[in-house]
């Protein structure tokens, strides 16, 4: 019968089937000739000593025993067409498997989404890019597939208590992704090819019966006795509905304004902020895989990092190899950034977020805002940076080791981010106590990955949407909102998540809930 097994091996051998198949003859003590077929389940690599390694688990497959590769199936979803409706506000990982799971337990979704498809969207992408035009609606966060389409689709998650993260990624692959993805430690997907997957999704919510309403900003929601009636839309058309799922990410800063307005409670909370660093790649493969060149058998390497700094957590955060850096704003007037890596991940430049734990007493001068003072902190660095900037979506920029001198650089070499650069001391976008631990946390990280501490790497500000300043609350049991029956806040807006898989875990949550509360 098939043998699993546990192995070790080079990086040559690991993507050789000949090799691959002798090393284990030798490893188990068989004829390589014998091995009929060998799959992975599994694959990480141990960078941790010069001699690189990559870790496999395999199943094999000897003479007579027939390798058949397990069929990845969609669900057998019904026609909803004429089923009860809920609401999904946000067309982002969370709203689409909320959606998709709705028909499969025989509920119509009826999602509306304020930006555009992903198709619509790369034309305002351009926009940011190349003219510095803000589209407040369609933009790198918002639009069909949410922040996660057009920067990365990283599928990593350190989720695993929160929900069954095999079925997401298979579901993935259902909707067209590489079944590299169940196989890698850390999946990833790729800006270049999660759009058509995302197009896909909603091809089939649509061919069962469900709706998706693009260019359909949400602008209320119909409370009475604190419960839900409905929606109200930009376009004046009321929805009605007894079930909303709040599914609006992040940077969706209207709706916590609105919920705030109308007396829905909200709590702030801590988030983490920074700068995004870029350095050329290869000088992250050296550092990474301690060799001059890479080779053609090791991905670009990436790097993670945790220090603690005057009390507080520094660390890197959605690191992109052979990435770029994108501009994130969802406004005119601040400056915000991202990064992300296309499939192959064969940019020349490596890229990260490095930011710094905040606490809720930082929001004190913002303290009259209530539960938005983290957010109004947020907007007052953003808006800061646009200013320092030129009132433009160039990026305030400064080498590494300037930027721990106080020293402003003279000359910034150019770097992936698009619209531009310009040369700042960093202490003129942050508060002295963040750009305090930036120097030193820097300092110490160039200690902990030598060469990492150059000049070659430059610092873009701010890297400040790493998660929602803002938590909506939710009874753990139900899932509803503590105080609105019928309102059930989801994923990364509402603070319950942390990127595509967690976040989509979080929206098939939601949608059993709200199946349960039905029957």
């Amino acid at each position: 019968m098939p043998k699993e097994l546990l192995l070790q091996v080079s990086p040559e051998v690991a993507v050789n089937d000949l090799q691959l198949k002798e090393h284990i003859g030798k490893t188990i003590r068989t004829n390589p000739n014998a091995i009929n077929h060998v799959t992975i389940l599994k694959r990480s690599i141990d960078a941790r000593q010069k001699a690189i390694k990559i870790n496999l688990k395999v199943m094999i497959y000897f003479e007579g025993e027939k390798y058949v590769p397990d069929e990845i199936r969609l669900p057998d979803y019904k026609d909803v067409s004429h089923a009860q409706e809920v609401i999904i506000v946000g067309a982002g990982p969370a709203g689409l498997f909320a959606a998709l799971q709705l028909i499969e337990l025989g509920l119509k979704p009826i999602i509306i989404e304020r930006g555009k498809d992903v198709r619509g969207r790369r034309r305002d992408l351009k926009a940011i890019n190349l003219e510095h035009i803000v589209n407040e609606d369609s933009n790198y966060c918002f639009g069909e597939g949410g922040a996660g389409t057009y920067s990365d689709g990283k599928l990593y998650t350190r989720s695993k208590k929160r929900g069954d993260v095999t079925r997401i990624l298979e579901l993935f692959v259902a909707f067209g992704a590489s079944r590299e993805i169940l196989i890698e430690a850390h999946p990833h997907i790729g800006t270049n090819k999660l759009p058509q997957i995302i197009q896909d999704i909603r091809e089939k919510i649509i061919e069962f019966g469900g709706q998706v309403h693009f260019d359909t900003r949400l602008t209320d929601i119909l409370i009475k006795n604190n419960e839900v009636h409905g929606v109200v839309t930009q376009k004046g058309e009321t929805i009605a509905a007894t079930k909303i799922i709040l599914a609006t990410g992040h940077s969706a800063r209207d709706v916590y304004e609105l919920l705030d307005r109308k007396h829905v409670h909200i709590e702030a909370k801590p988030f983490a902020i920074g700068v995004r660093a870029e350095h050329p790649q290869s000088l992250i493969d050296s550092i990474q895989y301690s060799c001059d060149y890479r080779g053609d058998f090791l991905p670009p390497a990436p790097y993670s990092i945790v220090k603690q700094v005057n009390g507080r957590g520094m660390y890197s955060f959605c690191m992109c190899p052979g990435g770029v850096i994108a501009p994130c704003a969802t406004s005119p007037g601040e400056v915000v950034t991202n990064g992300w890596s296309p499939s192959k991940r064969d940019q020349a430049t490596a890229n990260s977020g490095i930011v710094i734990e905040l606490k809720l007493e930082d929001y004190k001068p913002y303290e009259k805002f209530g539960a938005l003072a983290g957010l109004e902190f947020q907007k007052s660095i953003e808006k800061k940076a646009w200013h320092i900037a030129g009132k433009t979506q160039k990026v305030p920029a400064q080498k590494m080791v300037d930027f721990t001198q106080n020293i402003v650089s003279t000359n910034i070499p150019k770097t992936s981010y698009v619209p531009g650069t310009t040369s700042v001391e960093m202490g003129e976008v942050f508060p002295g106590f963040l750009s305090q631990i930036l120097r030193e946390g820097f300092m110490q990280f160039g200690k902990m990955m030598k060469g990492y501490l150059t000049n070659d790497a430059v610092l873009h500000a701010p890297e400040s949407r790493t998660s929602s300043p803002v938590r909506i609350p939710r009874n753990p049991e139900t899932l509803e909102h503590v105080q609105i029956r019928g309102l059930y806040p989801c994923g990364e807006g509402a603070g319950y998540a942390g990127g595509i898989i967690s976040a989509a875990i979080d929206g098939e949550k939601c949608a059993l809930m709200i199946a349960q509360s039905l029957k």
